[in-house]
């Protein structure tokens, strides 16, 4: 048995149960799921989507984050980047004495500090290949928490380079995740992969393999976000599909089919199967929640707040698909309610820089839906709740009594 790697935790929930309960629980949030996921008072109704917030993956890593903590009182802990990308969270972490290790201007993780006695968390999104390796060697003990949907995108992308097709990974070239991803096909000599952000990039891609066309012009394009010795001719041959777990799913199988309808085009249809592969790989949690949001966008509400990191990827889905069909406001957290002023603090859609919008929540709005991605926590929503109730001078002490 390694002694200085855990991927299963230490078996202490009973220990750190009531601490997470006070850390992450809402009775307000309890509340409003026992009433249909509505809750009404004062004239104006908020609506819960049915799946929201934390998901399995991101209580795991969360649950093995607070085991550590205790498993090991008297050793400096050190966490790799953030354990998700929500700052209540990380900020819960670093007042328990977990010290968050952030990455150099070179792009790498600085890991100087740490020593064969200390502990390292590693993340939900999993780490490079590169790091691990790097952490292995300095001979600390590796409390592992990469999520599950994360591992089988992994598995998948090993297996193209293992078998000689590049991985396409429809995804966000600096986010952990996909760096992560991507670092798996080093597992193989002459593994390769691309990185795609969206379908115009996949079209650039579906051109040069059907016509060819100048692979400088393609090998600059990509100069950040392919294997570094990316030859396009030769790597857009055989290609396999995979993806970052918190992807838009019907953007990720609208790039399969298009990449497999130029694979096809390229080399005929009997021979697709051995020139093209393709695996769904959103993560369940993902496709939930935005499942959810579209259900609850069905019925009339005049106004949506996600809440979640602004460098949540599954958020800032989340937040652009209600953008499509209602004004949307992005809150990284609660506190982005100001209820005395009315003055929302939130991240437009495809935007990069927080603003404040004032009379957000006009009169005529009777119906407010909300959501939250995978890593916000339940005191998180039911505190925008309550905010957003306060914004029209609305007490809920008497509706939930």
């Amino acid at each position: 048995m390694d002694h200085s790697y855990f991927r299963k935790g230490f078996g202490l929930k009973g220990e750190i149960h009531g601490t997470l309960v006070d850390d992450y629980h809402s009775v307000l949030v309890d509340e409003v799921r026992s009433r249909g996921y509505a809750l009404t008072a004062g004239g104006l109704t908020v609506r819960l989507a049915r799946e929201f917030g934390f998901c399995y993956g991101v209580d795991r890593a969360v649950e093995y984050a607070y085991e550590t903590r205790v498993k090991f009182p008297d050793r400096r802990i050190f966490l790799v980047g953030e354990i998700i990308h929500n700052p209540h969270v990380n900020a819960k972490l670093a007042s328990m004495g977990i010290v968050i290790i952030r990455r150099s201007d070179a792009g790498e993780f600085d890991f100087g500090a740490v020593t064969a006695a200390d502990v390292v968390i590693m993340p939900a999104f999993g780490v490079t290949k590169e790091a691990f390796d790097r952490l292995r060697a300095l001979g600390c003990v590796l409390v592992d928490t990469t999520c599950g949907s994360v591992l089988n995108v992994w598995k998948r992308v090993e297996s193209y380079a293992r078998d000689g097709f590049t991985s396409v990974i429809h995804g966000k070239v600096q986010h952990e995740e996909t760096k992560a991803t991507a670092s798996q096909v080093g597992r193989f000599p002459g593994g390769h992969f691309i990185v795609i952000r969206d379908m115009g990039e996949a079209r650039l891609l579906c051109e040069f393999i059907e016509h060819g066309g100048s692979a400088a012009a393609v090998q600059q394009r990509f100069r950040v976000s392919s294997s570094p010795d990316f030859e396009p001719q030769r790597d857009l041959a055989r290609i396999g599909i995979a993806n970052q777990t918190t992807m838009l799913s019907g953007e990720s199988l609208a790039i399969a089919a298009e990449l497999r309808s130029s694979m096809v085009a390229r080399y005929g249809e009997a021979v697709a199967a051995e020139r093209f592969r393709t695996f769904d790989t959103i993560c369940s949690a993902t496709q939930e929640r935005q499942d959810a949001v579209l259900k609850l966008l069905e019925d009339v509400v005049g106004v949506m707040v996600v809440i979640g990191g602004y460098n949540s990827s599954n958020t800032t889905h989340l937040a652009a698909l209600c953008a499509k069909r209602v004004p949307t406001y992005h809150i990284e957290d609660s506190a982005g309610i100001a209820p005395e002023t009315g003055v929302i603090r939130h991240k437009p859609v495809g935007g990069h820089e927080e603003m404040t919008t004032a009379g957000w929540l006009r009169a005529d709005v009777l119906v407010v839906g909300v959501t939250a991605g995978a890593s916000t926590p339940n005191v998180k929503v039911g505190e925008t709740i309550a905010r957003i109730f306060a914004t029209r001078g609305i007490d809920l002490s008497a509706a939930v009594a």
